[in-house]
């Protein structure tokens, strides 16, 4: 028993260089924080229900933004595109036929022809009145002479107007204005089911929202989908992120929009990404009270963002090591 009492130190003591070893082991190499590569997957589906016709991307595929993913049986929306400019031309063409003249070609340049014949009688009819009220004071020429001319005058001015008025109607829209009216706005209608006829054609071909890896295809062709039903799993280039995890004490050295080295096997020299995120609470709190040995427990989650050329190097679940940038203040690409 004695000698169970003097062991007892000894064993406390590996006891604690255990605990420290598998505590360094844990944190890595002296000054670094551990982290792994996150990202954010886009799951994308359909805008409309449908069969899918064909997938023409593979698990693993990189792809661009705007590439097609899948395309969905159009057949119905492409009759429905058809249907809809066929009404519009016939909208078109009645509203037309509203807004053309009444007359026909011949009969209005008949009217503009007498309207001419009108107007230079009564230039004519004007130029002799005005000569002859002149000579009127010396007896040149008879009051009654200048009567008649005036008489004549104003008859030649009330058929000039009949012949206006006579091709203003000829000219007028068939259409009464508020028919014409009604039939401007059947256009507009007609023209806004082939834009929404179109606009449900061009969901029946899906593209990538942006670039990224094809995490997985999860439907196949012939399936039936319904609205929003996920077809491909994208994880976006631009979705990727550091994550890595700071001490409560080491916390305040750390700053937004401060950056951080990163390494990780095969990264070669490695990178540098901003700290994009701090998180306000510790991921794992104390149950009772943070005395001065639980403190050392706080750890907050910190996510930092590399440039876009270095997004590559990342894959999910990939281990990182963190660190400080060697040379504060120093501005990153």
């Amino acid at each position: 028993m004695k000698r169970v009492r003097q062991l007892a130190p000894l064993l406390a003591m590996i006891a604690m260089v255990a605990v420290l070893y598998v505590w360094q082991s844990r944190q890595g190499p002296a000054g670094y924080w551990q982290g792994y590569a996150e990202g954010d997957d886009v799951f994308v589906g359909p805008t409309l229900a449908g069969q899918l016709v064909h997938v023409d991307v593979a698990r693993g595929q990189m792809v661009k933004a705007g590439q097609a993913l899948f395309e969905q049986d159009g057949t119905g929306d492409e009759a429905a595109v058809r249907q809809a400019r066929a009404n519009l031309a016939q909208a078109e063409a009645t509203l037309r036929n509203l807004e053309r003249p009444g007359g026909r070609p011949e009969q209005i340049a008949q009217a503009q022809a007498d309207l001419a014949d009108k107007t230079a009688v009564r230039q004519r009819i004007a130029l002799d009145l005005s000569r002859d009220e002149r000579l009127l004071p010396g007896n040149a020429v008879s009051r009654r002479t200048v009567d008649t001319e005036r008489q004549q005058l104003a008859s030649a001015i009330a058929q000039e107007a009949g012949s206006v008025a006579n091709l203003a109607l000829l000219r007028r829209p068939a259409g009464r204005p508020e028919q014409i009216a009604a039939q401007r706005e059947a256009v507009a209608a007609a023209k806004a089911a082939l834009a929404q006829a179109e606009w449900q054609l061009s969901q029946r071909t899906v593209a990538a929202p942006a670039a990224g890896v094809v995490v997985d295809v999860v439907a196949r062709a012939g399936e039936a989908l319904t609205a929003g039903a996920t077809v491909v799993d994208l994880l976006p280039t631009e979705n990727l992120r550091v994550l890595f995890f700071v001490p409560e004490a080491e916390l305040s050295s750390l700053r937004y929009g401060e950056g951080v080295a990163i390494s990780c096997d095969g990264c070669g020299k490695g990178f540098t990404a901003r700290i994009s995120y701090i998180a306000p609470k510790p991921e794992y709190t104390p149950p009772v009270i943070y005395s001065q040995s639980s403190r050392g427990n706080l750890v907050y989650r910190i996510e930092a963002t590399p440039p876009a050329s270095d997004l590559l190097l990342l894959h999910p679940g990939q281990p990182l090591d963190v660190r400080p940038e060697p040379a504060r203040g120093v501005a990153l690409p």
